[in-house]
């Protein structure tokens, strides 16, 4: 046995006994509709992790990760649904089948034609039906900003798309003269509506920039965090509230905080 077989041995089995009748009962009371949160919130810290580019905290971050996946699937396999191992068979056996560039005799000349071979192989190989259309591929179950990216992604493959990145920036100024302009009259839901263009165009100048929009905001949200704590540790040193009445002060330690 290997180390990596050993390895995830001793986490199966720290599963199983997790979830055996004398085991923990938190654990024991877990449910795949209890973990869906959680498989989220790990797959969020985990990208965090990368973008910080911390070995320490990745390798972590992938443990939790490797725990509700290995949970998830005993899970079923206690309910007699499929076993762990058949997971892996299958991810394996998905794999080979899916790259005969790799484990065949096929021949690709880029990226481009190993993704068209996928599709070509879930049709004919694993008789997945055909879609009435190429978003149909894109999950709706998605965060709408990730689904937003993937969808305009997948025009594009189809050559929707702009010729350059200056359609990408015009399309946002036209969309955000659309917000002024409902903002100013309608207001409600065509606000909305335009915010939410604008917001579309915006992800679709991420796409042409080759940046994945969630790590960008992710990114911007820490930014904010970062400068928004150091704003209230000194006011709090200069003895003032955070209240509007204040916003001229805030404001100047924020422009310091942009400094660190």
């Amino acid at each position: 046995m290997t180390t990596e077989q050993a390895a995830f041995q001793d986490l199966y089995d720290t599963v199983a006994r997790l979830r055996a009748p004398d085991g923990c009962p938190w654990d024991r009371e877990q449910s795949p509709a209890t973990l869906r949160s959680d498989l989220l919130e790990e797959t969020y810290e985990c990208v965090e992790a990368i973008d910080e580019k911390d070995p320490a905290h990745i390798r972590e971050e992938l443990g939790d990760l490797f725990l509700l996946v290995t949970m998830l699937s005993y899970m079923h396999e206690q309910e007699g649904c499929f076993t762990v191992s058949e997971v892996l068979a299958g991810i394996t056996a998905k794999l080979i089948r899916r790259h005969p560039h790799v484990f065949g005799e096929v021949k690709v000349r880029d990226s481009a034609e190993v993704l068209d071979n996928w599709a070509r192989i879930k049709v004919e190989q694993e008789g997945r039906k055909p879609k009435d259309s190429v978003l149909d591929e894109v999950s709706r179950s998605l965060p709408p900003l990730d689904r937003a990216w993937k969808l305009q992604k997948k025009a594009a493959t189809s050559g929707f798309d702009w010729p350059d990145i200056q359609g990408a920036l015009g399309k946002i100024g036209e969309e955000l003269r659309e917000v002024e302009e409902a903002a100013a009259s309608a207001g409600g839901e065509a606000v909305e509506e335009e915010l939410g263009d604008l917001l579309f165009s915006v992800v679709n100048l991420c796409r042409r920039l080759n940046v994945e929009p969630s790590t960008a905001l992710q990114r911007a949200n820490t930014k904010f965090v970062k400068r928004f704590i150091y704003v209230e540790q000194e006011m709090k040193k200069a003895d003032h509230e955070m209240k509007k009445e204040n916003l001229s002060l805030m404001d100047e330690f924020w422009e310091a905080a942009k400094t660190l």
